[in-house]
Protein backbone atom coordinates (compact mmCIF):
# COMPACT_ATOMS: atom_id res chain seq x y z
CA UNK A 1 0.00 0.00 0.00
CA UNK A 2 1.21 3.50 -0.84
CA UNK A 3 1.91 5.67 2.19
CA UNK A 4 -0.76 8.38 2.32
CA UNK A 5 1.73 10.78 3.88
CA UNK A 6 3.96 11.07 0.86
CA UNK A 7 7.27 12.81 1.34
CA UNK A 8 9.05 15.14 -1.08
CA UNK A 9 10.87 12.18 -2.61
CA UNK A 10 7.50 10.94 -3.90
CA UNK A 11 7.11 14.15 -5.89
CA UNK A 12 10.25 13.93 -8.03
CA UNK A 13 8.21 13.39 -11.19
CA UNK A 14 6.64 16.85 -11.00
CA UNK A 15 7.98 17.43 -14.47
CA UNK A 16 6.72 17.97 -18.03
CA UNK A 17 8.73 15.85 -20.50
CA UNK A 18 9.47 16.87 -24.09
CA UNK A 19 7.77 14.05 -25.96
CA UNK A 20 4.10 13.81 -24.95
CA UNK A 21 1.18 12.07 -26.60
CA UNK A 22 -1.35 11.15 -23.89
CA UNK A 23 -2.39 13.53 -21.07
CA UNK A 24 -4.78 12.68 -18.22
CA UNK A 25 -6.45 15.33 -16.05
CA UNK A 26 -7.60 14.50 -12.51
CA UNK A 27 -10.69 16.58 -11.60
CA UNK A 28 -11.26 17.56 -15.22
CA UNK A 29 -14.71 19.09 -14.75
CA UNK A 30 -13.59 22.24 -12.96
CA UNK A 31 -13.89 25.39 -15.07
CA UNK A 32 -10.14 25.84 -15.44
CA UNK A 33 -9.30 22.16 -15.85
CA UNK A 34 -12.03 21.71 -18.47
CA UNK A 35 -10.68 24.67 -20.42
CA UNK A 36 -7.18 23.23 -20.20
CA UNK A 37 -8.45 19.89 -21.46
CA UNK A 38 -10.05 21.57 -24.46
CA UNK A 39 -6.89 23.54 -25.17
CA UNK A 40 -4.74 20.41 -25.03
CA UNK A 41 -7.15 18.58 -27.33
CA UNK A 42 -7.04 21.48 -29.79
CA UNK A 43 -3.25 21.24 -29.79
CA UNK A 44 -3.45 17.60 -30.91
CA UNK A 45 -2.83 15.66 -27.70
CA UNK A 46 -4.77 12.56 -26.67
CA UNK A 47 -6.70 13.74 -23.62
CA UNK A 48 -8.64 11.88 -20.95
CA UNK A 49 -9.89 12.83 -17.52
CA UNK A 50 -11.85 11.88 -14.45
CA UNK A 51 -14.09 13.52 -11.89
CA UNK A 52 -16.82 12.79 -9.36
CA UNK A 53 -19.20 15.53 -10.46
CA UNK A 54 -19.90 15.13 -14.15
CA UNK A 55 -22.82 17.24 -15.34
CA UNK A 56 -23.65 19.91 -17.93
CA UNK A 57 -22.42 22.25 -19.19
CA UNK A 58 -18.87 20.92 -18.67
CA UNK A 59 -19.83 17.31 -19.44
CA UNK A 60 -21.38 18.41 -22.74
CA UNK A 61 -18.36 20.56 -23.59
CA UNK A 62 -15.91 17.70 -22.99
CA UNK A 63 -18.07 15.24 -24.93
CA UNK A 64 -18.21 17.64 -27.88
CA UNK A 65 -14.41 17.76 -27.79
CA UNK A 66 -14.26 13.96 -27.90
CA UNK A 67 -12.61 13.79 -24.47
CA UNK A 68 -13.32 10.60 -22.51
CA UNK A 69 -14.22 11.33 -18.87
CA UNK A 70 -14.28 8.59 -16.25
CA UNK A 71 -16.90 8.85 -13.51
CA UNK A 72 -15.02 8.64 -10.22
CA UNK A 73 -11.37 8.53 -9.20
CA UNK A 74 -9.98 5.03 -9.73
CA UNK A 75 -6.38 3.76 -10.02
CA UNK A 76 -7.18 2.08 -13.34
CA UNK A 77 -7.86 5.50 -14.90
CA UNK A 78 -4.09 6.02 -15.11
CA UNK A 79 -3.16 2.36 -15.57
CA UNK A 80 -2.35 2.91 -19.25
CA UNK A 81 0.57 5.09 -18.17
CA UNK A 82 -0.20 8.54 -19.65
CA UNK A 83 2.83 10.63 -20.56
CA UNK A 84 1.61 13.39 -18.21
CA UNK A 85 -0.96 13.66 -15.43
CA UNK A 86 -2.36 17.11 -14.61
CA UNK A 87 -3.58 17.29 -11.01
CA UNK A 88 -6.27 19.86 -10.16
CA UNK A 89 -5.96 22.02 -7.06
CA UNK A 90 -9.10 20.51 -5.51
CA UNK A 91 -7.43 17.08 -5.47
CA UNK A 92 -5.77 15.81 -2.29
CA UNK A 93 -2.72 13.56 -2.06
CA UNK A 94 -4.82 10.58 -0.92
CA UNK A 95 -6.83 10.61 -4.16
CA UNK A 96 -6.65 7.06 -5.63
CA UNK A 97 -5.41 8.33 -9.00
CA UNK A 98 -2.78 10.52 -7.37
CA UNK A 99 -1.58 7.56 -5.33
CA UNK A 100 -1.37 5.41 -8.45
CA UNK A 101 0.43 8.20 -10.33
CA UNK A 102 3.04 8.31 -7.56
CA UNK A 103 3.30 4.53 -7.36
CA UNK A 104 3.97 4.30 -11.09
CA UNK A 105 6.23 7.36 -10.89
CA UNK A 106 4.39 9.00 -13.78
CA UNK A 107 5.17 12.55 -14.84
CA UNK A 108 2.69 15.02 -13.33
CA UNK A 109 2.15 18.76 -13.01
CA UNK A 110 -0.34 21.36 -11.82
CA UNK A 111 -2.85 23.23 -13.97
CA UNK A 112 -0.84 26.51 -14.07
CA UNK A 113 2.30 24.58 -14.99
CA UNK A 114 0.43 23.04 -17.90
CA UNK A 115 -1.08 26.37 -18.99
CA UNK A 116 2.34 28.01 -18.90
CA UNK A 117 4.02 25.16 -20.80
CA UNK A 118 1.41 24.38 -23.44
CA UNK A 119 -0.60 27.61 -23.63
CA UNK A 120 1.89 30.42 -23.17
CA UNK A 121 4.80 28.64 -24.86
CA UNK A 122 6.57 31.34 -26.91
CA UNK A 123 3.87 33.97 -26.38
CA UNK A 124 4.16 36.92 -24.04
CA UNK A 125 1.88 36.83 -21.01
CA UNK A 126 -0.60 39.58 -20.15
CA UNK A 127 -1.67 38.81 -16.59
CA UNK A 128 -4.72 40.23 -14.79
CA UNK A 129 -4.54 39.85 -11.00
CA UNK A 130 -6.45 41.15 -7.99
CA UNK A 131 -9.27 40.27 -5.63
CA UNK A 132 -11.98 41.63 -7.93
CA UNK A 133 -12.54 42.15 -11.65
CA UNK A 134 -10.02 39.64 -13.02
CA UNK A 135 -12.37 37.80 -15.38
CA UNK A 136 -14.02 40.93 -16.76
CA UNK A 137 -10.78 42.86 -17.25
CA UNK A 138 -9.12 39.85 -18.88
CA UNK A 139 -12.10 39.41 -21.19
CA UNK A 140 -12.21 43.06 -22.26
CA UNK A 141 -8.50 43.07 -23.03
CA UNK A 142 -8.84 39.82 -24.98
CA UNK A 143 -11.67 41.23 -27.10
CA UNK A 144 -9.71 44.42 -27.77
CA UNK A 145 -6.76 42.35 -29.00
CA UNK A 146 -9.06 40.20 -31.11
CA UNK A 147 -10.47 43.28 -32.84
CA UNK A 148 -6.94 44.56 -33.46
CA UNK A 149 -5.98 41.11 -34.73
CA UNK A 150 -8.42 41.50 -37.61
CA UNK A 151 -5.95 44.02 -39.07
CA UNK A 152 -2.63 42.82 -37.64
CA UNK A 153 -2.22 39.12 -36.83
CA UNK A 154 0.35 39.77 -34.11
CA UNK A 155 -2.51 40.94 -31.88
CA UNK A 156 -4.70 37.85 -32.42
CA UNK A 157 -4.86 36.65 -28.80
CA UNK A 158 -4.74 33.39 -26.95
CA UNK A 159 -6.42 33.47 -23.57
CA UNK A 160 -7.17 31.41 -20.46
CA UNK A 161 -9.81 33.02 -18.24
CA UNK A 162 -12.03 31.96 -15.35
CA UNK A 163 -15.20 33.18 -17.05
CA UNK A 164 -16.93 32.40 -20.34
CA UNK A 165 -16.53 35.24 -22.87
CA UNK A 166 -19.90 35.62 -24.53
CA UNK A 167 -18.25 36.88 -27.73
CA UNK A 168 -16.45 33.52 -28.06
CA UNK A 169 -18.70 31.34 -25.87
CA UNK A 170 -15.52 29.90 -24.38
CA UNK A 171 -13.09 30.55 -21.54
CA UNK A 172 -9.99 29.72 -23.61
CA UNK A 173 -8.66 30.30 -27.08
CA UNK A 174 -5.51 29.60 -29.08
CA UNK A 175 -4.80 32.58 -31.31
CA UNK A 176 -2.16 33.23 -33.96
CA UNK A 177 -0.64 36.28 -32.34
CA UNK A 178 2.13 37.03 -29.86
CA UNK A 179 0.13 37.44 -26.66
CA UNK A 180 -1.74 35.28 -24.17
CA UNK A 181 -4.13 36.87 -21.68
CA UNK A 182 -4.30 34.99 -18.38
CA UNK A 183 -6.45 35.51 -15.33
CA UNK A 184 -3.90 35.42 -12.52
CA UNK A 185 -5.49 33.61 -9.61
CA UNK A 186 -4.07 34.05 -6.10
CA UNK A 187 -5.60 30.73 -5.00
CA UNK A 188 -3.20 27.89 -4.23
CA UNK A 189 -1.87 25.74 -7.06
CA UNK A 190 -2.06 22.10 -5.91
CA UNK A 191 -1.55 19.90 -2.86
CA UNK A 192 2.13 19.66 -3.81
CA UNK A 193 2.43 23.40 -4.48
CA UNK A 194 0.69 25.70 -1.97
CA UNK A 195 1.92 28.84 -3.69
CA UNK A 196 -0.61 30.94 -5.66
CA UNK A 197 -1.23 30.14 -9.31
CA UNK A 198 0.00 33.51 -10.56
CA UNK A 199 3.57 32.76 -9.46
CA UNK A 200 3.90 30.41 -12.43
CA UNK A 201 3.86 33.23 -14.99
CA UNK A 202 6.39 35.83 -16.11
CA UNK A 203 4.17 38.61 -17.49
CA UNK A 204 5.08 41.34 -19.93
CA UNK A 205 2.15 43.38 -18.58
CA UNK A 206 0.34 42.92 -15.27
CA UNK A 207 -2.88 44.61 -14.19
CA UNK A 208 -3.52 44.69 -10.43
CA UNK A 209 -7.15 45.62 -9.80
CA UNK A 210 -7.47 45.31 -6.02
CA UNK A 211 -6.10 43.61 -2.91
CA UNK A 212 -8.63 42.65 -0.23
CA UNK A 213 -9.15 39.77 2.15
CA UNK A 214 -10.84 36.77 0.55
CA UNK A 215 -10.45 32.97 0.35
CA UNK A 216 -10.69 32.50 4.11
CA UNK A 217 -10.04 28.78 3.63
CA UNK A 218 -6.41 29.40 2.63
CA UNK A 219 -5.58 32.91 3.87
CA UNK A 220 -5.46 33.74 7.59
CA UNK A 221 -6.10 37.47 7.26
CA UNK A 222 -5.45 40.50 5.07
CA UNK A 223 -1.76 40.54 5.98
CA UNK A 224 -1.46 37.00 4.66
CA UNK A 225 -3.10 38.07 1.39
CA UNK A 226 -0.79 41.07 1.08
CA UNK A 227 2.23 38.87 1.71
CA UNK A 228 1.28 36.67 -1.26
CA UNK A 229 0.76 39.65 -3.57
CA UNK A 230 4.01 41.21 -2.39
CA UNK A 231 5.80 37.98 -3.28
CA UNK A 232 4.33 38.13 -6.77
CA UNK A 233 5.10 41.82 -7.33
CA UNK A 234 8.68 41.38 -6.10
CA UNK A 235 9.27 38.83 -8.86
CA UNK A 236 8.33 41.20 -11.69
CA UNK A 237 11.37 42.18 -13.73
CA UNK A 238 12.40 45.73 -14.67
CA UNK A 239 11.16 44.93 -18.19
CA UNK A 240 7.68 44.13 -16.91
CA UNK A 241 4.95 46.80 -16.94
CA UNK A 242 2.56 47.00 -13.98
CA UNK A 243 -0.78 48.85 -14.11
CA UNK A 244 -2.35 49.49 -10.71
CA UNK A 245 -5.74 50.81 -9.60
CA UNK A 246 -5.22 54.15 -7.87
CA UNK A 247 -8.07 53.72 -5.38
CA UNK A 248 -6.60 50.87 -3.36
CA UNK A 249 -4.36 51.78 -0.41
CA UNK A 250 -3.14 48.19 -0.06
CA UNK A 251 -1.80 48.29 -3.61
CA UNK A 252 -0.14 51.67 -3.05
CA UNK A 253 1.82 50.23 -0.14
CA UNK A 254 2.67 46.97 -1.89
CA UNK A 255 4.23 48.53 -5.00
CA UNK A 256 6.75 50.66 -3.12
CA UNK A 257 10.31 49.71 -4.04
CA UNK A 258 9.34 47.26 -6.79
CA UNK A 259 11.63 46.96 -9.84
CA UNK A 260 9.01 46.95 -12.61
CA UNK A 261 7.66 49.97 -14.47
CA UNK A 262 4.49 51.16 -12.70
CA UNK A 263 1.60 53.29 -13.93
CA UNK A 264 -1.71 53.91 -12.19
CA UNK A 265 -5.26 54.13 -13.53
CA UNK A 266 -8.51 55.27 -11.99
CA UNK A 267 -10.32 58.45 -10.96
CA UNK A 268 -7.31 60.38 -9.67
CA UNK A 269 -6.38 63.21 -12.10
CA UNK A 270 -2.71 62.64 -11.25
CA UNK A 271 -2.80 59.02 -12.45
CA UNK A 272 -1.26 58.07 -15.78
CA UNK A 273 -4.71 56.94 -16.91
CA UNK A 274 -7.64 58.99 -15.68
CA UNK A 275 -11.35 58.41 -16.28
CA UNK A 276 -13.85 61.26 -16.02
CA UNK A 277 -17.12 62.66 -17.32
CA UNK A 278 -18.98 59.36 -17.48
CA UNK A 279 -22.75 59.17 -17.80
CA UNK A 280 -25.43 56.48 -18.05
CA UNK A 281 -27.85 56.43 -20.97
CA UNK A 282 -29.28 52.86 -20.95
CA UNK A 283 -28.10 50.60 -22.42
CA UNK A 284 -24.89 52.63 -22.82
CA UNK A 285 -22.41 54.12 -20.42
CA UNK A 286 -20.26 56.82 -22.05
CA UNK A 287 -16.96 58.07 -20.63
CA UNK A 288 -13.84 60.10 -21.35
CA UNK A 289 -10.29 58.84 -20.85
CA UNK A 290 -7.24 61.01 -20.23
CA UNK A 291 -3.65 59.83 -20.53
CA UNK A 292 -0.94 61.80 -18.73
CA UNK A 293 -3.40 64.66 -18.38
CA UNK A 294 -4.30 64.79 -22.08
CA UNK A 295 -7.54 63.64 -23.66
CA UNK A 296 -7.03 60.13 -25.06
CA UNK A 297 -10.47 59.19 -26.31
CA UNK A 298 -14.25 59.06 -25.89
CA UNK A 299 -15.78 55.60 -25.42
CA UNK A 300 -19.03 53.82 -24.74
CA UNK A 301 -19.81 50.38 -23.33
CA UNK A 302 -22.82 48.29 -22.40
CA UNK A 303 -21.16 47.25 -19.14
CA UNK A 304 -22.76 48.70 -16.04
CA UNK A 305 -21.18 50.29 -12.99
CA UNK A 306 -18.15 52.22 -11.82
CA UNK A 307 -16.23 49.00 -11.14
CA UNK A 308 -16.64 47.94 -14.75
CA UNK A 309 -15.46 51.34 -15.95
CA UNK A 310 -12.30 50.73 -13.91
CA UNK A 311 -11.95 47.27 -15.46
CA UNK A 312 -12.40 48.82 -18.90
CA UNK A 313 -9.89 51.59 -18.21
CA UNK A 314 -7.30 49.01 -17.13
CA UNK A 315 -7.83 47.07 -20.37
CA UNK A 316 -7.49 50.26 -22.44
CA UNK A 317 -4.21 51.11 -20.69
CA UNK A 318 -2.84 47.61 -21.24
CA UNK A 319 -3.83 47.70 -24.92
CA UNK A 320 -2.13 51.05 -25.41
CA UNK A 321 1.06 49.59 -23.90
CA UNK A 322 0.98 47.13 -26.80
CA UNK A 323 0.29 49.94 -29.31
CA UNK A 324 -3.17 48.71 -30.21
CA UNK A 325 -4.80 51.28 -32.55
CA UNK A 326 -7.42 53.48 -30.90
CA UNK A 327 -10.18 52.62 -33.45
CA UNK A 328 -9.81 48.91 -32.58
CA UNK A 329 -10.19 49.72 -28.87
CA UNK A 330 -13.35 51.76 -29.49
CA UNK A 331 -14.91 49.10 -31.69
CA UNK A 332 -14.11 46.37 -29.17
CA UNK A 333 -15.73 48.22 -26.27
CA UNK A 334 -18.90 48.84 -28.26
CA UNK A 335 -19.18 45.21 -29.39
CA UNK A 336 -18.08 43.50 -26.17
CA UNK A 337 -20.94 41.26 -25.02
CA UNK A 338 -19.68 40.64 -21.51
CA UNK A 339 -18.86 37.56 -19.45
CA UNK A 340 -21.35 34.89 -18.47
CA UNK A 341 -22.45 35.16 -14.84
CA UNK A 342 -21.33 38.80 -14.69
CA UNK A 343 -24.48 40.95 -14.81
CA UNK A 344 -25.86 38.42 -17.28
CA UNK A 345 -29.52 38.80 -18.18
CA UNK A 346 -30.93 35.28 -18.01
CA UNK A 347 -34.40 36.22 -19.18
CA UNK A 348 -37.37 38.59 -18.96
CA UNK A 349 -40.82 37.32 -17.92
CA UNK A 350 -43.92 39.51 -17.60
CA UNK A 351 -41.70 42.58 -17.52
CA UNK A 352 -39.49 41.18 -14.75
CA UNK A 353 -35.78 40.89 -15.57
CA UNK A 354 -33.69 38.06 -14.07
CA UNK A 355 -29.97 38.85 -13.82
CA UNK A 356 -27.21 36.44 -12.80
CA UNK A 357 -23.98 37.59 -11.18
CA UNK A 358 -20.99 35.88 -9.58
CA UNK A 359 -20.77 38.47 -6.76
CA UNK A 360 -20.16 37.07 -3.29
CA UNK A 361 -17.46 39.20 -1.63
CA UNK A 362 -19.01 42.26 0.12
CA UNK A 363 -17.21 44.70 -2.17
CA UNK A 364 -18.45 42.86 -5.27
CA UNK A 365 -22.02 42.71 -3.95
CA UNK A 366 -22.05 46.45 -3.25
CA UNK A 367 -20.51 47.44 -6.60
CA UNK A 368 -22.87 45.19 -8.55
CA UNK A 369 -25.96 46.57 -6.81
CA UNK A 370 -24.74 50.15 -7.32
CA UNK A 371 -24.10 49.37 -10.98
CA UNK A 372 -27.61 48.05 -11.63
CA UNK A 373 -29.55 50.65 -9.65
CA UNK A 374 -29.50 53.39 -12.37
CA UNK A 375 -30.93 50.90 -14.88
CA UNK A 376 -33.94 50.05 -12.68
CA UNK A 377 -35.98 53.08 -13.67
CA UNK A 378 -39.35 51.33 -13.99
CA UNK A 379 -39.37 49.17 -10.90
CA UNK A 380 -37.45 47.84 -7.91
CA UNK A 381 -34.01 46.31 -7.57
CA UNK A 382 -34.47 42.95 -5.82
CA UNK A 383 -31.31 41.34 -4.43
CA UNK A 384 -31.18 37.57 -3.97
CA UNK A 385 -28.00 36.40 -2.22
CA UNK A 386 -26.60 32.94 -1.54
CA UNK A 387 -23.47 32.93 0.69
CA UNK A 388 -21.67 29.92 -0.74
CA UNK A 389 -17.93 30.56 -0.90
CA UNK A 390 -15.53 29.46 1.81
CA UNK A 391 -15.27 33.11 2.85
CA UNK A 392 -18.94 34.12 2.71
CA UNK A 393 -19.99 31.03 4.70
CA UNK A 394 -17.66 32.18 7.48
CA UNK A 395 -18.46 35.02 9.85
CA UNK A 396 -15.44 37.08 8.75
CA UNK A 397 -17.76 39.43 6.81
CA UNK A 398 -20.81 39.11 9.11
CA UNK A 399 -20.62 42.75 10.20
CA UNK A 400 -19.72 44.04 6.73
CA UNK A 401 -22.56 42.59 4.63
CA UNK A 402 -25.45 44.67 6.14
CA UNK A 403 -24.21 47.95 4.63
CA UNK A 404 -23.52 46.62 1.12
CA UNK A 405 -27.19 45.94 0.32
CA UNK A 406 -28.29 49.57 0.69
CA UNK A 407 -29.04 50.08 -3.06
CA UNK A 408 -31.55 47.18 -3.06
CA UNK A 409 -35.28 47.76 -2.52
CA UNK A 410 -36.05 44.15 -1.53
CA UNK A 411 -33.51 41.63 -0.23
CA UNK A 412 -33.77 37.83 -0.07
CA UNK A 413 -31.02 36.00 1.83
CA UNK A 414 -30.68 32.23 1.63
CA UNK A 415 -29.18 30.01 4.29
CA UNK A 416 -25.74 28.81 3.12
CA UNK A 417 -26.33 25.38 1.56
CA UNK A 418 -22.99 23.86 2.65
CA UNK A 419 -22.75 25.33 6.12
CA UNK A 420 -21.90 21.98 7.72
CA UNK A 421 -18.47 22.23 6.05
CA UNK A 422 -17.60 25.16 8.31
CA UNK A 423 -16.74 24.79 12.04
CA UNK A 424 -19.76 25.86 14.07
CA UNK A 425 -18.00 28.76 15.80
CA UNK A 426 -16.88 30.17 12.44
CA UNK A 427 -20.21 30.00 10.63
CA UNK A 428 -21.93 32.93 8.94
CA UNK A 429 -25.54 33.56 9.96
CA UNK A 430 -28.05 34.53 7.28
CA UNK A 431 -30.65 35.09 10.02
CA UNK A 432 -28.39 37.63 11.73
CA UNK A 433 -27.75 39.38 8.43
CA UNK A 434 -31.48 39.77 7.82
CA UNK A 435 -31.94 41.06 11.39
CA UNK A 436 -29.20 43.66 10.81
CA UNK A 437 -30.66 44.65 7.44
CA UNK A 438 -34.08 45.22 9.00
CA UNK A 439 -32.41 47.33 11.69
CA UNK A 440 -31.17 49.54 8.84
CA UNK A 441 -34.75 49.90 7.61
CA UNK A 442 -34.36 47.47 4.70
CA UNK A 443 -37.08 45.16 3.42
CA UNK A 444 -35.14 41.92 3.99
CA UNK A 445 -36.22 38.29 4.32
CA UNK A 446 -34.53 35.02 5.34
CA UNK A 447 -35.10 31.75 3.48
CA UNK A 448 -33.90 28.27 4.37
CA UNK A 449 -34.04 26.95 0.79
CA UNK A 450 -34.18 28.09 -2.82
CA UNK A 451 -37.74 27.03 -3.64
CA UNK A 452 -39.07 29.25 -0.86
CA UNK A 453 -37.39 32.25 -2.50
CA UNK A 454 -38.94 31.34 -5.86
CA UNK A 455 -42.41 31.05 -4.32
CA UNK A 456 -42.03 34.36 -2.49
CA UNK A 457 -40.85 36.29 -5.54
CA UNK A 458 -43.54 34.74 -7.73
CA UNK A 459 -46.05 36.44 -5.41
CA UNK A 460 -44.20 39.71 -4.75
CA UNK A 461 -42.21 40.66 -7.90
CA UNK A 462 -43.91 43.00 -10.34
CA UNK A 463 -43.55 44.49 -13.80
CA UNK A 464 -40.41 46.59 -14.12
CA UNK A 465 -38.56 44.85 -11.30
CA UNK A 466 -35.01 43.61 -11.76
CA UNK A 467 -34.10 40.50 -9.75
CA UNK A 468 -30.34 40.25 -9.24
CA UNK A 469 -29.26 36.74 -8.22
CA UNK A 470 -25.80 36.64 -6.62
CA UNK A 471 -23.91 33.40 -6.00
CA UNK A 472 -20.72 31.69 -7.11
CA UNK A 473 -22.63 28.43 -7.50
CA UNK A 474 -25.54 27.12 -9.54
CA UNK A 475 -28.01 28.20 -6.80
CA UNK A 476 -30.28 25.22 -7.53
CA UNK A 477 -31.01 26.62 -11.00
CA UNK A 478 -32.98 29.45 -9.40
CA UNK A 479 -32.85 31.57 -12.56
CA UNK A 480 -34.88 29.10 -14.63
CA UNK A 481 -37.17 28.35 -11.71
CA UNK A 482 -37.96 32.05 -11.40
CA UNK A 483 -38.61 32.41 -15.12
CA UNK A 484 -41.01 29.44 -14.95
CA UNK A 485 -42.78 30.70 -11.83
CA UNK A 486 -43.21 34.42 -12.55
Amino acid sequence: MVNLLMSDKDLVKNYIPENINKIHLIAICGTGMGALAGMLKDKGFRVSGSDRKIYPPMSDFLAQKGILVADGFLPENVSDGPDLVVIGNAVSRDNPEVMETMRRRLNFCSMPQAVNHFGVADNQTLLIAGTHGKSTTSSILTWILYQAGQYDEKFDPSYFIGGILKNFNSNYRLGKGSYMVIEGDEYDTAFFDKGPKFLHYDPLITVLTSVEFDHADIFRDLDHVKKIFNRFLSRLSPQSHLLIFDGDENISRLVKGKRCAINSYGLNPDSAWHLKRFSVHPPWTTFEVYRQGRHYGSFKTRLMGRHNLMNTLAAIAAAECLHVPLPAIKKALETFEGVKRRQEVRGIKNGITIIDDFAHHPTAVKETLCALKPFCTGGRLIAVFEPRTNSSMRKVFQNVYPSVFDPADLICIRRPPLLNKIPQDDRFSSENLVYDLKARGKNAHYFSDTDSIVDYLADHAGTGDHILVMSNGAFDNIHEKLLDAL
